[in-house]
């Protein structure tokens, strides 16, 4: 009996928790949007968190996807052959990574870099009683710090996600050229003949969704952290956690409209 209580209990915790963090964020969001979007606007935070967030980001998401490409070919290539399709090998990469590999590897690095970066910038301002002097002082925190950099990830995710699948698509080639000798000209003919707009935009578009989701979990954590610096930790680890299976549930659900709208 002392068992079973023991796991009611710690499962009610776990709901109570659950429960606490969906309104919280809902009431983040929902006071994002009611300060954000008044004027005056903070145009050069919101480039300064675009060459934070995005630029520094390049050569991670870079190797990252070049990595994957190069990878993604090499486990496919002798499969494919096997079965006599080895041609098709550039149209099996190239709907692969613009469709689905290279959208959701760029959220989910990112939601580890930038998620936990913005989290813990916002924590340490916080602890440190930052926020509260920005306050006194008359400066609307939500407008500068959160705003800004989740302006910052919705537009920021989109651009590297299109760097990442061009960088991808070169480690692809690369990989078909250790065993074979591919033209360049005959491998990316295929992969743009294969793309199309159905395979384009409903990938580019969910990345807008993945970048909100990260800015906004991120600065969510971070501004209502507590505890001092054991807080800041944690509210760090929990938006990593958080943002990606929020990468991961947009994803999901993405995929299935686009599914019923005819576009897979």
């Amino acid at each position: 009996m002392a068992e079973k209580s023991n796991k009611r209990s710690i499962f009610s915790k776990s709901l109570d928790l659950f429960f606490e963090g969906t309104a919280e964020l809902a009431q983040f969001t929902t006071a994002v949007f009611r300060e954000g979007i008044k004027p005056p606007y903070e145009f050069r935070e919101v480039l300064n968190q675009c060459y934070e967030i995005g630029i520094k980001s390049f050569v991670l998401v870079g190797v990252t996807a070049f990595i994957l490409g190069l990878v993604l070919v090499m486990q496919s290539r002798p499969t494919l052959v096997e079965f006599g399709a080895g041609s098709y090998l550039p149209a099996m990469s190239a709907v692969s990574i613009v469709r689905e590999i290279g959208p959701l590897v760029t959220a989910l690095i990112c939601a580890g870099k930038i998620g936990s970066g913005i989290s813990a910038e916002l924590g340490s301002m916080k602890v440190t009683e930052q926020i509260d002097a920005m306050e006194v002082s008359g400066t609307n925190p939500f407008k500068y710090l959160i705003a800004t950099r989740i302006i910052a990830t919705t537009f920021m995710i989109p651009i590297l996600t299109i760097y990442a699948v061009m960088i991808s698509l070169m480690g692809a080639y690369i990989g078909s050229n250790i065993t074979d000798q591919v033209n360049i000209n005959f491998f990316f003919g295929r992969v743009f003949e294969t793309l199309h707009f159905k395979d384009i935009i409903p990938s580019f578009t969910k990345t807008f969704f993945f970048g909100f989701a990260i800015g906004l979990v991120g600065c969510t954590k971070g501004y209502n952290s507590k505890k001092g610096t054991e807080g800041v930790g944690q509210a760090a680890n929990a938006s990593v956690v958080i943002s990606m299976l929020s990468v991961i549930v947009i994803d999901m659900v993405v995929t299935r409209i686009t599914s019923m709208l005819g576009y897979l």
